[in-house]
C-alpha cells in the first residue's frame, strides 16, 4: 500500500494563498516517489489578491475553494483529516500560509494558529510522523511546535525571519535553495523555495528532495 502524504493547501496564488509552482513541484515529487498526496485546507475565508497588481481587491473568496483550484478538486476540509489517515504532512509556501492558516505575516513569533491546522500538526508530531515545511510554512510549524518541541527549521538566510522563528523556541539553520535541513528528533523537513530560489529549476530541487526525505521518514 502506498504512504499517503497529506499537503495542506492555503488558497490558489502566491499573494493570498498556495504558492502554485511549491504546491504542484510537492504533488508531483510525491506521485513520483510511489506516495499518495491527500490534499487538504481548512474551510475559512480569504481576502483576495490581485496578483497582477499584487494589490487587495476587498473581495472574499473560501481557502478551501481556492484550493481545490490546485487539487482538481480533490481536496478535504482538514477538520476531517486526523493524523491516523496519513503517514507524512507537507505544508507548500506561499503567504496564505503566513496569512490563511496562521497570521505569523501579522504578529510574527506572536501568531495564531488556524485552530485545525494546529491540532493536525500536534497530532501528526505526537504520532510521531514526519512533517514537511516549505518557503514561509516552517514559521507556521515554529509558531505551532516551538515552545515544547524546539524544532530545528530553515527558511532559507533571511535573518528577521529567522529572528522571529528563534522567538518562538525554534532553532533557524541557514540553507541553500536547493538543499534542506532534517530536525530527525522532530521528523521535521524544510527547504527554503521561493524565500531564496529565482528560478522554478532551483525550487524544484530542493523540494524533490525535502518530500523525498518526508516519505523515507514516514
Amino acid at each position: 500500500m502506498s504512504k499517503k502524504i497529506g499537503v495542506v493547501l492555503s488558497g490558489c496564488g502566491v499573494r493570498d494563498g498556495s504558492e502554485i509552482h511549491e504546491a504542484v513541484l510537492t504533488l508531483l515529487a510525491i506521485d513520483q516517489a510511489g506516495a499518495e498526496a491527500v490534499c487538504m485546507a481548512p474551510d475559512i475565508e480569504l481576502a483576495e489578491v490581485n496578483h497582477c497588481t499584487m494589490e487587495a481587491t476587498g473581495a472574499k473568496r473560501r481557502v478551501l475553494v481556492e484550493s481545490a483550484r490546485i487539487a482538481r478538486g480533490n481536496i478535504m476540509d482538514i477538520a476531517q483529516i486526523t493524523a491516523g489517515d496519513l503517514d507524512a504532512l507537507i505544508f507548500p509556501g506561499g503567504f496564505g500560509a503566513a496569512l490563511n492558516l496562521c497570521d505569523f505575516a501579522q504578529k510574527g513569533a506572536a501568531a495564531s494558529v488556524n485552530p485545525e491546522v494546529a491540532r493536525l500538526v500536534r497530532e501528526v508530531h505526537a504520532a510521531k510522523k514526519p512533517i514537511g515545511a516549505i518557503c514561509i510554512a516552517p514559521a507556521l510549524i515554529a509558531a505551532i511546535l516551538g515552545e515544547n518541541a524546539a524544532p530545528t527549521l530553515t527558511i532559507g538566510n533571511d535573518s528577521g525571519t529567522a529572528a522571529e522563528i528563534e522567538k518562538t523556541g525554534s532553532k533557524h539553520q541557514n540553507c541553500g535553495v536547493s538543499e534542506f535541513v532534517v530536525d530527525s528528533a522532530n521528523k521535521i523537513v524544510s527547504t527554503p523555495a521561493y524565500m531564496l530560489g529565482t528560478r522554478i529549476s532551483q525550487v524544484a530541487e530542493g523540494i524533490t528532495k525535502c518530500v523525498a526525505e518526508v516519505i523515507k521518514l514516514a
